[in-house]
């Protein structure tokens, strides 16, 4: 049975994982959920690598938003067997959160992120629920948007060095209704990467308002891995 290592995103912790944890838990898997500190990229590589060194046996490795840069570079790891891309960033060399964002299509939603603040970036609070969370609970939402950890700008404009995707078999799973990385754009970094893709109707919060889709093709990544 393979490890799972979940790796969060940006404004928000480990905890988001808790539906999908308890689902892949009760499969059977070992799950470890990384807190990455989001001040820089080369910091959320080193926290995921101290959780990788951890593990017995490979590793299936999960990133949701930025965290799926964090997993592209952290993927290069020995102990990692797959990446599974949840609505996340998947770069290329040279590229970044803030290059693959530069140009969005014209019919993207504006980002509803505020000027950074002392070098870390927040997401306006009353428009955080439609931007991030539009099928999860208002309520959820809300206290989400008055709980965000601030996103270091570092994390925001670091470069990859040596994407693990190209190596490494990877899933991706696009949100269809995702107003915060555009479904196209999803899509078009799944096919780059050469990912078993599966589209889903959710939010970019598809991790918490989709547990059972999440959890389903990451057990599919692990099980056809293991068939390898």
């Amino acid at each position: 049975m393979y490890n799972i290592v979940l790796v969060h995103g940006a404004f928000v912790d480990g905890a988001h994982w808790e539906e999908v944890y308890k689902i892949l838990k009760r499969d059977g898997y070992s799950i470890s959920v990384v807190q990455n500190s989001t001040i820089s990229l080369e910091d959320d590589v080193a926290a995921t690598r101290r959780v990788l060194a951890t593990q017995k046996g490979p590793v299936i490795l999960v990133g949701h938003s930025y965290g799926g840069v964090v997993i592209t570079e952290a993927g290069n790891d020995p102990t990692v067997a797959a990446l599974v891309y949840i609505a996340a960033f998947a770069p290329d060399r040279g590229e970044s959160v803030a290059t693959i964002t530069k140009a969005p299509p014209l019919d993207t939603p504006v980002s509803p992120m505020l000027a950074p603040q002392d070098d870390f970036l927040f997401l306006d609070k009353a428009k955080f629920a439609d931007a991030y969370a539009g099928d999860v609970d208002p309520q959820k939402a809300a206290f989400w948007a008055d709980s965000q950890v601030p996103w270091g700008v570092a994390c925001f404009s670091a470069a990859i060095t040596d994407p693990a995707w190209r190596t490494k078999p990877s899933w991706y799973l696009v949100a269809t209704e995702d107003k915060r990385i555009p479904p196209e754009a999803q899509r078009a970094m799944a096919k780059r990467a050469g990912s078993t893709a599966v589209e889903v109707k959710g939010s970019h919060a598809i991790y918490f308002s989709q547990p059972k889709a999440v959890a389903a093709l990451i057990g599919q990544a692990a099980k056809r891995v293991k068939a390898a």
